[in-house]
């Protein structure tokens, strides 16, 4: 039997749906709608016309199923203008594509957003898988799309702003592209800059971006306005967790308004927080640069007796560069991260172990992320809550800190002789361009982002779920952050590899295995990210 819902290449009826069974049952939601089937012979109970209109078929075996699939489906145009006319996609004609063997991505094309299931579980929510489809819902000569960066920087920006005009351009034979200067706030101070194929053609060889940025500066009601007044009808947003909940608030005031503008985020972040997608672009090239600085502290400490180096990263609330960078090296001693508490004093603490190093290798290199320890951080600095222009709380520096710490517990206290050595890449790891990896990372963010615009697809952002490429409501990358989970084989293969201490000192923990609580204490820590 096959399950099918309409999509918006078919003009009959508006996208978005999902799917699940009886004994399965999937969080209940004011925006979820639900089947119930059982075998290839017996019909659907209700058939449902779907928020959207995407058909997806389910092919389901002789035996009864109850497989619990469920469809996240992101915002279309034709939810608030029900009347757009959709035109064949310009990719019928393109040399590019002239020899691929299937150009356009399927209506019930999905993608699984978890891959390891067991033998009964339900199979789970899916997004629309990203790519060109055979209709769009906007004419080339007629689209006017804008660009505009937000937030700190990150490797790789320009390549995706050079990506999305060459995309627009090569692919779709669009235009008339804007670059909004200055984040945010250029939408309404007038900053812009015509972008074309030759104008951006070598800026993924430099670093920062190409538009500048900004944080802050979001005022909905005056970036529609200017959207509006301008004529834009194509908006392609790049930033991290801040950014994309305006974006969010931009396709809400757009849909508000009726305008035929589709919204489109590209997620960014060199913490690689952004929940749902693999990895955000950037992290490959950060953890690949931070290993230049662990190499420098290595080769210092290395080089002199009881030398003790520490190297500080970022991550604010994720420690990924941190662990990443971490087994990439194998110079590393000891590896700190903001998910995972830790202590200095005492047994088991980290001035034990660095003393154990010592001993041992005569020398110990550290990594710590910049949210590590906070909390030891604020009570010995006082520190005073303080947000940036993003609303994201100012972090003390934990690298001075634990630096300061360490040398006076081992020359005051423990009366050694130690040779400290502090290094802090961020600002340099931030600032060079993408490597390969992100370099082609870039490309299909951009080029999907495209794809979904020119479908009619608004409100979504685009990431690789399970290394295929997917359109994802807004709200699944700002609604939680992406963080490392202590419980997993990841962080555990990282304390192998250092044979560190996990600061974990419960007495309740038997074999080698941390108690109950204590897991139970990890998994329910949250981050407050504001």
């Amino acid at each position: 039997m096959d399950l099918s819902i309409p999509s918006p290449l078919s003009k009959a009826s508006p996208p978005s749906t999902f799917l699940s069974s009886q004994s399965h049952k999937l969080p209940r939601s004011p925006c979820v709608h639900y089947l119930n089937f059982k075998s290839r012979n017996s019909s659907l109970k209700k058939p449902l016309v779907s928020r959207q209109t995407l058909p997806i078929r389910a092919q389901l075996s002789d035996q009864t199923v109850d497989d619990g699939f469920a469809l996240d489906d992101v915002p279309h145009l034709t939810n608030f203008l029900p009347d757009l006319p959709s035109y064949p996609n310009p990719l019928q004609q393109s040399q590019a594509y002239a020899i691929v063997k299937q150009t356009f991505v399927r209506p019930e094309d999905v993608v699984a957003q978890k891959i390891v299931v067991h033998k009964d579980s339900p199979r789970g929510v899916h997004f629309r898988r990203a790519g060109p489809r055979e209709k769009v819902y906007f004419k080339s000569e007629e689209v006017r799309a804008c660009i505009v960066t937000c937030g700190g920087l990150c490797p790789g920006i320009n390549t995706v702003i050079r990506e999305i005009v060459c995309g627009l351009n090569y692919m779709y034979g669009v235009d008339d592209i804007l670059g909004i200067q200055g984040g945010y706030r250029g939408f309404y101070s007038k900053n812009t800059l015509p972008l074309t194929p030759k104008v951006v053609n070598d800026i993924h060889k430099r670093g920062g971006t190409f538009l500048r940025t900004s944080r802050g500066g979001h005022d909905t009601h005056k970036i529609v306005d200017n959207i509006q007044d301008r004529g834009i009808n194509q908006v392609y947003i790049i930033g991290g967790d801040g950014t994309q909940r305006g974006a969010a608030r931009i396709y809400e005031e757009v849909e508000k308004r009726g305008l035929q503008v589709a919204v489109a985020g590209i997620p960014k972040t060199i913490d690689n927080d952004i929940a749902v997608i693999d990895k955000s672009f950037g992290f490959d090239t950060a953890v690949e640069e931070a290993q230049r600085a662990i190499d420098a502290a290595h080769v210092e400490v290395e080089s002199v007796e009881n030398g003790i180096g520490i190297v500080k990263l970022m991550g604010r609330y994720s420690g990924f560069i941190a662990m990443f960078a971490t087994l990439a090296s194998r110079d590393v001693d000891c590896c700190l991260i903001p998910e995972s508490p830790f202590y200095l004093e005492g047994k088991g603490g980290l001035f034990e172990f660095i003393e154990e190093r010592l001993k041992e290798n005569r020398h110990i290199v550290i990594v710590v992320a910049e949210g590590a320890g906070q909390e030891y951080v604020a009570q010995s600095m006082h520190g005073i809550d303080e947000k940036d222009a993003s609303g994201n709380r100012l972090l003390l520096d934990v690298g001075l800190w634990l630096t300061q710490n360490i040398k006076d517990h081992f020359t005051k206290e423990r009366k050694m002789e130690i040779n400290m050595k502090y290094i802090d890449p961020t600002y340099m790891i931030r600032a060079i361009p993408s490597n390969a990896s992100d370099n082609i990372y870039c490309t299909l963010l951009a080029q999907s982002a495209v794809h979904g615009a020119m479908a009619g697809y608004t409100g979504f952002t685009v990431g690789p779920v399970n290394s295929r490429h997917a359109y994802i409501p807004i709200s699944h990358v700002t609604e939680t952050q992406n963080t490392v989970k202590l419980t997993d084989r990841m962080w555990a293969r990282l304390l192998a590899s250092t044979n560190q201490p996990s600061f974990l000192n419960c007495d309740e923990a038997i074999g080698g295995k941390v108690c109950k609580d204590t897991i139970d204490l990890i998994n329910n820590m949250k981050i407050t990210s504001i």
